[in-house]
């Protein structure tokens, strides 16, 4: 009978102290691993995202959104875009910052900072989300086959299908890991808030130009911004996943770490 009690007891309602000490626990673990949670609900919320925006993209309601961004860009249905002059320049010279060459090259200049920082694994993480993410976005575009919008309004050319655009999704890849990167640079939250900011507002510009010069339609640019970021995350969650690892793991002599944070 004894037994029995003690069991009950055991399993029975928590008291105030055991709640407390468990709130206390559950918090603490929060703190350290908010940002692989908030790493989590990106990639969550950016499949997502992507797979709903898929499913709009064929029906009324998603092609009435799309041609109605295209006809405020293009109020007279001509290749000249809404606003100035030199707003188109400025667009067409932003735009190129998502581009496969601008971004391979930041990309080797880098990585091979990175390399020479000791960093390899994130040199490493970093080439392979780009190579990952060109891979997706072409493979997508072949999936999907959706056509850009008509010849006549494109203020650049263009050669791949439409959907996602492959601007927006490869930019932030490597604009948003970058970002990431940095911000374990600086100890101030005022600096990784701005790392961070700068890292999404060249992201948003690349998309933003995409629709602007008719080269895509708006659900392209938000279905690559969705799954750029959720890759992006990923291979973050990859890179902390590994260096925890790697952390309480104790190093051999003389060998030196894969990543070093120094």
């Amino acid at each position: 009978m004894r037994g029995t009690s003690r069991k009950r007891d055991r399993f029975g309602p928590m008291t105030p102290d055991q709640i407390a000490a468990f709130a206390r626990r559950a918090l603490r673990i929060a703190r350290t691993e908010i940002a692989a949670v908030s790493a989590l609900f990106i990639v969550a919320l950016g499949v997502m995202t992507f797979v709903e925006l898929a499913d709009d993209m064929t029906e009324a309601d998603g092609r009435a959104f799309d041609q109605g961004v295209l006809e405020a860009m293009r109020p007279h249905a001509i290749a000249d875009p809404w606003g100035p002059g030199w707003l188109e320049t400025a667009a067409m010279d932003l735009t190129a910052l998502g581009g496969t060459a601008v971004l391979s090259l930041f990309a080797v200049i880098v990585t091979g900072f990175l390399i020479l920082q000791r960093k390899r694994l994130s040199g490493l993480l970093l080439a392979l989300g780009l190579i990952g993410g060109v891979a997706l976005s072409e493979g997508l575009k072949a999936l999907f086959g959706r056509d850009r919008p008509p010849e006549a309004l494109r203020a650049v050319e263009t050669m791949s299908a439409s959907f996602p655009s492959g601007h927006s999704l490869l930019s932030a890849v490597f604009y948003l890991s970058i970002g990431v990167m940095l911000t374990r640079a600086f100890p101030q939250k005022r600096l990784k808030a701005y790392v961070i900011a700068v890292a999404v507002l060249l992201t948003l510009l690349v998309g933003l130009t995409r629709v602007y010069l008719a080269a895509h339609w708006a659900t392209d640019v938000l279905a690559g911004w969705s799954v750029g970021a959720a890759w992006a995350m990923a291979l973050w969650l990859i890179a902390y996943g590994l260096q925890r690892r790697q952390t309480a793991r104790p190093q051999a002599p003389h060998v030196l770490p894969v990543d070093e944070e120094g």
